[in-house]
């Protein structure tokens, strides 16, 4: 029974954080509930083996890994709703700015994988060593898909951004 009160604790405390982890990597919050739905199932299946110490990076990694395993399967799907859930960021407050909206756009067509190590790099500030243990590869392969990743970016950020300044022109 401690084992199951001890999950419980935990996916009380963290569901929010693995909210917004997936959300990062995502950017839609109900397939980030989806994936943290999913990553917290899985985490309880070997909550025996993982000490609590170690759950928060153990749920990253399934979080991330949930995330790369929709888009390589193509199992990306939309779920269009008519209002944002209870409790959910409208969308004006989630873009407050035009830049902010030309980045998450843009950081939405960096391919996933990519996408993945620039979320884990530079929005949760991993070293590179714990991203290639997540992305179970190697660091060189961490830092070519960062350097990879940031060049897309960027590149879809200059058009998100060119394209904004056009609507606002126009």
């Amino acid at each position: 029974m401690e084992h199951k009160d001890d999950f419980v604790e935990f996916y009380s405390a963290r569901f929010e954080w693995a909210r917004r982890v997936a959300y990062a990597l995502c950017g839609d919050w109900s397939q980030a509930e989806e994936l943290a739905q999913t990553a917290f199932v899985r985490t309880y299946v070997h909550w025996r083996r993982i000490r609590r110490e170690a759950g928060a990076a153990y749920l990253r990694t399934v979080i991330t890994r949930a995330f790369l395993d929709t888009r390589r399967r193509g199992r990306e799907r939309e779920q269009p709703v008519a209002e944002p859930p209870p409790g959910e960021p409208a969308p004006s407050e989630i873009a407050r700015s035009d830049d902010r909206a030309a980045l998450r756009q843009a950081l939405r067509e960096v391919p996933p994988r990519q996408r993945a190590v620039l979320v884990l790099r530079f929005v949760y500030d991993l070293p590179v060593e714990e991203i290639a243990e997540t992305l179970n590869c190697s660091v060189g392969t961490v830092k070519s898909q960062t350097a990879r990743g940031l060049k897309a970016l960027r590149r879809h950020y200059a058009r998100q951004a060119e394209t904004l300044e056009d609507e606002n022109v126009g």
